[in-house]
């Protein structure tokens, strides 16, 4: 029996994901996750009890009002009225109601927004390191995927490297700010020098390239920073959000798209964002979800304390002899693995009961990721494993 994909666009969609599919299905990581006593940095889990306002917000709205309480929904108006509210509080600008297209979680506003924007054959702009699925994404959506990569200095943009990289079958460009993995918030002399790059080139190609700004991370700040939504700086720009990261419920997947009344584009991509939603899978949050927003708009894990988890991990793995690099936002350090096979090296702290996720599956290859999900006790039981491991690591490589 044949072991390749039932179709070609399936495989080219795997091949995308090698290092990820490889860690998720066969690593180390894969066969001892949840085992007693483990210490796993490795993806944005929570390791504590969700917050007790989602689950009372859940149990109050899930009693049905009516006969449609769990009908067929798609953006339900109360929903888009209050999302559009606080977009206008937060950003002082003035969305509309109408505008705003609720998504089940991110992931869901990616890809609705690339097939309502995107044909066969354009090239869609992701910058590099990225979060593990932009490429993959684009790829399902037919389009071609170009990688640009960050300073590696500052993991700033590089908006030389993005200016070369614009052609005349240039469609989309994906911004993700706070940056997974780096932590990295771009700030507003980048973003507009970005819509500089971006009008100029739309005008020598004759049609818009639209900027998709992924602010999954954009309510995680640390240390008081100001947070500058890119689609401030440039017209088109669509703004795309999660619940799951402030809330930490990765697994009850509420989220959005936003267009800025700046969109010239706005009356075209309202029906074509809609289609996009339903031939994606009906790209819907649940009808409890929405139900329940207005109780759940306002909530966030406490920033404060995940702040203080990225100090107590920075300063603890950095005083060993690691290279820790300090996020801005998000809630992930990025790391610097002792030895250049960031894989091996994720495998020895494994050994250790650690688990972290290695630098290749982000496009940073020498580097590795840890999730400040983890609980205080799980931070402090790892420490010593970190430790035996860098030194196991540093004799290794001597010999």
């Amino acid at each position: 029996m044949t072991t390749e994909p039932v179709s070609r666009r399936i495989a080219g969609i795997a091949a995308t994901l090698g290092p990820a599919l490889q860690f998720f299905t066969t690593s180390a990581w894969a066969h001892h996750q949840g085992d007693p006593g483990v210490a796993d940095f490795a993806l944005g889990n929570p390791h504590e009890m969700p917050l007790p306002a989602f689950a009372n917000a859940l149990k109050h709205w899930s009693a049905p009002q009516n006969k449609d309480w769990f009908a067929y929904t798609n953006s339900e108006p109360t929903s888009q009225a209050l999302v559009a509210q606080t977009l206008r509080e937060r950003y002082s600008v003035a969305f509309e109601a109408q505008d705003i297209f609720m998504t089940n979680g991110a992931f869901a506003a990616i890809a609705a927004a690339l097939a309502a924007i995107v044909d066969p054959g354009d090239q869609v702009i992701f910058i590099s390191p990225p979060w593990f699925f932009y490429e993959a994404l684009i790829v399902s959506a037919g389009a071609q995927a170009v990688r640009v990569s960050a300073d590696s200095l500052t993991f700033d943009l590089d908006l030389d490297a993005i200016a070369a990289a614009i052609t005349e079958r240039t469609r989309a460009i994906i911004i993700n700010s706070p940056n997974n993995p780096t932590g990295r918030i771009y700030p507003p002399e980048t973003l507009k020098q970005l819509a500089t790059v971006l009008s100029t080139a739309s005008e020598r190609n004759g049609r818009p390239i639209y900027l998709l700004s992924d602010e999954a991370y954009s309510r995680i700040i640390f240390d008081d920073r100001h947070f500058d939504s890119p689609t401030a700086f440039y017209p088109y720009a669509l703004l795309l959000y999660t619940y799951g990261k402030t809330l930490l419920t990765p697994g009850q997947r509420m989220g959005f798209i936003a267009l800025p009344p700046s969109m010239p584009d706005r009356e075209r991509l309202r029906p074509a964002l809609f289609l996009a939603q339903l031939v994606t899978g009906y790209a819907f949050p649940n009808a409890l979800l929405q139900h329940a927003l207005p109780d759940l708009e306002g909530l966030s894990i406490d920033i404060a304390h995940l702040q203080r988890k990225r100090d107590r991990l920075t300063a603890a793995l950095r005083a060993m002899g690691y290279w820790v690099n300090l996020p801005e936002g998000t809630f992930y350090l990025l790391a610097r693995s002792p030895i250049a096979d960031d894989q091996v090296f994720t495998e020895i702290l494994a050994e250790q009961n650690v688990f972290v996720l290695p630098g290749a599956i982000v496009e940073l290859p020498g580097y590795f990721r840890i999730s400040l999900t983890a609980n205080d006790e799980m931070i402090e039981r790892a420490l010593p494993g970190f430790q035996i491991a860098l030194q196991r690591a540093s004799s290794e490589e001597a010999l």
